[in-house]
């Protein structure tokens, strides 16, 4: 089991949750964090950190979210590992509420 992170992260990018993983087990990109599902020890530290609820245990993440276990898996393997706590994206507060951001997502 792995937790992943969904939709609500992108153009945010809140790192409240590298910052309590025991295992480093997230990557970053341009405007989006992924989580390795290798090394996620599902130890659950990471959901309550995220101020966007943009994290969710593989057997909760949304129906209209699955696309995104694949896409944590695929992006972890080429993003840069981040283990400590940096700035949201500048304009995160203006993108907190949206959904239906994939279309923003930045490789």
């Amino acid at each position: 089991m792995t937790f992943v992170v969904s939709d609500a992260c992108i153009k945010c990018k809140h790192t409240d949750c590298v910052e309590v993983c025991p295992v480093d087990c997230f990557y970053e990109g341009p405007n989006f964090l992924v989580i390795h599902p290798d090394e996620c020890i599902d130890c659950a530290l990471c959901e309550p950190e995220c101020p966007v609820d943009a994290i969710f245990s593989e057997d909760e993440l949304p129906e209209a979210e699955q696309d995104f276990l694949a896409l944590n898996a695929e992006l972890a393997e080429v993003w840069e590992n981040i283990t400590e706590k940096k700035d949201p994206l500048p304009d995160a507060e203006d993108w907190a509420e949206v959904t239906g951001k994939m279309e923003h997502l930045e490789r």
